[in-house]
């Protein structure tokens, strides 16, 4: 088992999903325990003190699979703000978890239908909250 990628979280982020993880939609959630862990081992920063290429809460990134090269643009939602259609992946899921607080470059492992997995790359940070 690999060492999971350091990663950068805004105390902002931080405060809001420390909130969601005490709520009920959160309880007995594997991918909510595993989001905690995330949030212990996070480097915590002011929000004016995040690095532009840093994956936060509302963040467009474009991910790239490192096996097929096939792109995907995503943004990072709080639950219940995702919008319809393809793209919008929650907090609360597997890869928006694992998503969270990663830089350009770093990559994580994605699961796929069937149960295999895909290594998937933060190729860029598109927009963010703090995005002028």
């Amino acid at each position: 088992m690999s060492t999971p990628p350091p990663i950068i979280i805004s105390s902002q982020d931080a405060a809001r999903l420390e909130q969601l993880l005490e709520s009920p939609a959160a309880e007995g959630s594997a991918v909510a325990q595993a989001l905690e862990t995330e949030l212990v081992r996070a480097e915590i920063r002011k929000p004016e003190d995040m690095p532009a290429d840093v994956v936060g809460l509302d963040s467009r990134v474009l991910c790239v699979e490192e096996d097929s090269g096939a792109e995907h643009r995503l943004r990072l939602v709080y639950p219940g703000l995702a919008e319809p259609g393809p793209g919008d992946v929650s907090v609360l899921a597997p890869v928006g978890a694992a998503l969270l607080g990663l830089s350009v470059g770093q990559s994580i492992v994605w699961p796929l239908p069937g149960g295999r997995t895909t290594r998937i790359r933060v190729a860029q940070v598109l927009s963010g909250p703090d995005a002028g």
